[in-house]
């Protein structure tokens, strides 16, 4: 068996460019996810789980069986393979800096690039501690490749330590989830899980079971096309519609920038069009699934007050439903969440119990049949050239795993 260290897997998977693509038909979105993913089903047979393997749409499954019989709920821990496509992930250098003592971290390939505890005040809850970091011109994929570490270092200890009880565990790697299609191919049959846990959460201790309810929106703009030469009193510039509508919005509520907590939020994340068809996609947030409706009606009339003001234009708004809170699922095993807080404070950690602003393959998972939280890995400042994890951090995930395993064997 070929053991490794926790830093020593997470490096050589930063390496590999998985990064996916938004724009892409395929599935998986960019081949080059399937890079690690082979990478990963050859440790995981090294490792001993014979089934291992990755079917045509790049989902990576293998078991670890259980040790104290049948009968016990099958466990699924699972990590994303993709990066963000905000920012490159090719020729991603990971740097160990050992023992941090504070202070800024001068990225070496971009003197501009300094982490600074000024921005992540989390530093300096890690004295000591080893920070990985990126080297200044990509991002460093510890969103999620510190989750996929942090189950394979599970797995190699539970091989390494056969007494250590659990029942069968399956692992699952999945692309595409930063491009929000993480389980769009999933077969769950195939998958045959009960309960499951996603690593990709960020500070130690972090304990997720709730999550934004989520939509997406479109509103589409049509306005008159004509020569602009000979356009006086006939062109009616479905840019122009647009722009209006934006600025219509209000500018100290109702987004990303201006809410917390559990506030919600419609976020415009990227147009386009001609001076005949302009649109404009949006995200819907908000904890209450009850309330994207409410959003969605707020939309609408800002869109209709808008053409109301360009005689000529029309206007229409397409609602896709995208994720639910995960917490509407969680809550109906009490379990589930029990069991991770005890066992993180088992590994000698405070839980610090939080929602995400944002959404996980395990808020889809969850809806799916699969009921599933999401647990720390100490992935910080991600989709960006200042993005780094602690290798205590990720350790400590692993710890929680082993427990987590105990506490679901003897249920």
């Amino acid at each position: 068996m070929n053991s490794k260290t926790i830093e020593q897997r997470f490096c050589e998977y930063a390496k590999i460019d998985t990064q996916s693509d938004p724009n892409s038909t395929t599935f998986p979105s960019t081949e080059k996810q399937k890079d690690l993913g082979r990478v990963l089903v050859q440790e995981l047979l090294d490792l001993g789980l014979s089934d291992a393997y990755m079917d045509e749409f790049a989902y990576v499954f293998a078991t670890l069986p259980s040790n104290v019989g049948s009968g016990k709920p099958v466990l699924c821990f699972c990590a994303h393979m993709d990066t963000s496509p905000d920012c490159s992930g090719t020729g991603v250098k990971p740097i160990i800096h050992k023992n941090y003592q504070g202070g800024d971290i001068v990225l070496p390939d971009d003197s501009s690039q300094v982490i600074s505890p000024n921005d992540h005040p989390y530093l300096l809850e890690r004295i000591g501690d080893d920070i990985i970091t990126a080297s200044g011109t990509t991002l460093l994929g510890a969103d999620d490749k510190a989750g996929i570490a942090v189950i394979m270092d599970f797995v190699q200890r539970m091989v390494e330590n056969p007494t250590l009880p659990h029942g069968d565990i399956r692992v699952l790697f999945t692309p595409d989830e930063e491009i929000g299609r993480g389980v769009d191919k999933l077969d769950m049959n195939k998958l045959g899980a009960d309960i499951g846990y996603t690593l990709d959460a960020s500070e130690r201790g972090c304990y997720e079971d709730e999550t934004f309810s989520a939509n997406a929106a479109k509103v589409h703009f049509y306005g008159i096309s004509a020569h602009p030469g000979y356009a006086k009193g006939k062109l009616v510039n479905a840019l122009k519609v647009a722009a209006d509508f934006l600025d219509s919005f209000p500018k100290d509520s109702w987004s990303p920038e201006t809410t917390e907590g559990t506030e919600g939020f419609v976020h415009p994340v990227t147009m386009g069009g001609v001076a005949e068809h302009a649109w404009v996609q949006f995200i819907v947030r908000d904890f209450k699934t009850s309330m994207l409706a409410e959003h969605e009606a707020r939309l609408t009339t800002l869109m209709n007050d808008c053409v109301s003001r360009w005689p000529g234009a029309t206007a229409e708004v397409e609602i896709t439903e995208q994720y639910r809170n995960m917490k509407e699922v969680v809550d109906k095993d009490s379990r589930i969440s029990e069991f991770a807080i005890a066992s993180i404070k088992a590994v000698g950690i405070e839980p610090k119990l939080t929602r995400a602003r944002g959404g996980t393959d395990g808020s889809r998972l969850s809806f799916m049949g699969l009921p599933c939280p999401n647990l720390f890995t100490g992935e910080m400042a991600y989709h960006g050239k200042h993005e780094f994890v602690f290798v205590q951090d990720m350790k400590k995930s692993s710890d929680v795993l082993v427990e987590l395993s105990a506490r679901w064997s003897t249920s």
